[in-house]
């Protein structure tokens, strides 16, 4: 039996590549006959640019840029010919904004990284969104590359209060001649009852009381800067930096469409017999843009069936199939929350090892 393995990461235990060892793991202690095609997937996020490099090689260009609360952080830039790819997560991801103020975070870091990739010869330069502890509508990413306006751009959304005049020649400027493409694993508007903050600010450690009044920000600030560009779907992404980009002629495309072409998973899906894909949290957000959705639209296009193993599964069999979803499985049902992320390799393994008794024929 054939089966491709290609999950996106499970946020904060395993990175794609990982997820994808631990299932080939457990898979093979049970079916140790059948062959296995790891491949490892993202959509945008957080493993972007390990999963492009793996898949198109080119050459890892490593940089320091201001985190999100100013303090150096690493990063790495992929440049295959003159198309670069930066990933926003290293510059602004939740893991560096932790417990802190998340109305003081910025993107400053990630308008570093693109002027990084225009002065190392740029054409093309595709950044992926997702998995930011940011919410400064891509503020922050604008004074990076030049823009000024009456209030700092580069103190988070709390710095953006009062804004009344913004000039994006500077920025424009910057990134002339350079083709923007937004990789985005999520079509959400900037602002509004489904844009950015009221979506994904709880999750990034805004308070409940304050997503209204944050959400205001924003608003005022697209009045100033572009208020058609914030109901671009994909505006909201990564906290609004889709906006900034878009307001710099950035074009948007599905990041688990960039990724797929990429890595070949048509014709690898093609090749198998089953389709394993996965995340951490398995829901019915899955359906916008993520990789479980995308994996399992190009199995059922091969016409082969496509299995989930999650760390939690949270919708349920007609959720599921909605999503193209054969079956899901999940690791905390299996051996509880504690071992689940105290030893998250080892029991997404035990999963697997489970889950093939079902599917393969040995």
């Amino acid at each position: 039996m054939r089966v491709l393995i290609a999950p996106d990461k499970f946020a904060g235990t395993l990175t794609s590549l990982e997820a994808a060892e631990a299932i080939a793991t457990g898979w093979a202690e049970h079916a140790p006959d059948d062959e296995l095609d790891l491949c490892p997937m993202a959509d945008g996020g957080p493993g972007f640019v390990d999963v492009l490099h793996a898949a198109l090689g080119g050459e890892l260009l490593a940089v320091t840029v201001r985190g999100p609360f100013d303090s150096p952080t690493p990063a790495t830039i992929l440049g295959v010919g003159d198309t670069f790819y930066v990933e926003s997560a290293q510059a602004c991801g939740r893991d560096l904004v932790g417990g802190r103020d998340a109305e003081r975070a910025n993107t400053y870091g990630v308008g570093e990284l693109l002027a990084r990739a225009v002065d190392a010869g740029a054409r093309t330069v595709v950044v992926g969104l997702g998995g930011s502890g940011t919410n400064d509508g891509g503020a922050g990413l604008l004074a990076a590359l030049g823009a000024v306006g009456d209030e700092p751009l580069d103190q988070g959304v709390a710095g953006l209060i009062g804004l009344s005049t913004l000039d994006l020649s500077g920025a424009a400027d910057r990134v002339d001649g350079v083709r923007l493409v937004v990789a985005s694993d999520v079509d959400t508007v900037l602002t509004g009852l489904f844009g950015a903050t009221k979506t994904f600010g709880p999750q990034k450690g805004i308070s409940e009381e304050r997503l209204v009044a944050v959400d205001a920000i924003l608003t005022e600030y697209a009045a100033v800067a572009g208020r058609r560009m914030a109901l671009e779907k994909g505006a909201g992404a990564a906290g609004g930096l889709g906006f900034a980009l878009m307001l710099l002629g950035a074009t948007r495309t599905p990041g688990i469409e960039l990724v797929a072409d990429a890595v070949g998973l048509a014709e690898r899906a093609r090749r198998a017999d089953l389709v394993i894909t996965g995340e951490g949290a398995f829901d019915f957000s899955s359906r916008s843009g993520k990789v479980p959705h995308g994996v399992a639209t190009i199995a059922g296009e091969a016409l082969r069936p496509c299995v989930a193993l999650a760390g939690q599964v949270m919708i349920g069999a007609r959720e599921m199939r909605a999503l193209g979803i054969e079956s899901a499985y999940s690791v905390v049902d299996l051996v509880g929350a504690g071992p689940a992320f105290a030893e998250p390799g080892p029991s997404l393994a035990q999963l697997a090892r489970r889950v093939a008794r079902s599917w393969s024929p040995q």
